[in-house]
């Protein structure tokens, strides 16, 4: 369970994540952020773990067909499954790293510097609501990247094969 604390920081990082000032910067600098905090830390630290749970997605490109990697934000659940979803800082398009699910599911995750292989499915739409629900215990407001893209993030569960 997370703590008061660090929920009421999570909140305040929250908002200034879907300012229009972090939509516009944050997509030019967190990735070398999250570079730099990988390479001096060789992959056990991302920067956005140090206040959310963070990992990196390692997916086949969709076309390239090229090993590709993502820092995201993840939610756990009971029983090991991950939840990630698709915000892209609330652009209007996808991001990339989904396409790259849809077309290849089996995938695998870093967390902490130790790789699991996954298995990534959509989740339901009959799902979504209880799934925002329980994501946004963890992050509040986060589903506000849903209305600023306008469209319907995806919302990807993890599975540990």
């Amino acid at each position: 369970m997370t703590s008061p604390v660090v929920l009421r920081i999570r909140t305040a990082v929250a908002w200034f994540s879907r300012t229009r000032f972090f939509r516009r910067v944050g997509p030019h600098v967190m990735p070398p952020l999250e570079r730099g905090m990988a390479w001096l830390t060789r992959g056990r630290v991302q920067m956005s773990g140090l206040l959310v749970p963070s990992l990196v997605l390692h997916t086949v490109g969709a076309r390239s067909g090229q090993q590709r990697d993502a820092t995201l934000m993840y939610v756990p659940e009971p029983g090991g499954t991950m939840l990630v979803t698709g915000s892209n800082f609330a652009a209007a398009g996808h991001p990339a790293w989904s396409g790259n699910l849809l077309a290849h599911p089996d995938a695998a995750v870093s967390v902490r510097g130790r790789r699991i292989p996954v298995h990534a499915a959509l989740v339901p739409d009959d799902e979504r609501e209880a799934t925002w629900r329980y994501i946004e215990r963890q992050w509040p407001g986060y589903r506000g990247y849903e209305t600023s893209s306008g469209r319907t993030l995806r919302m990807f569960r993890l599975t540990p094969r």
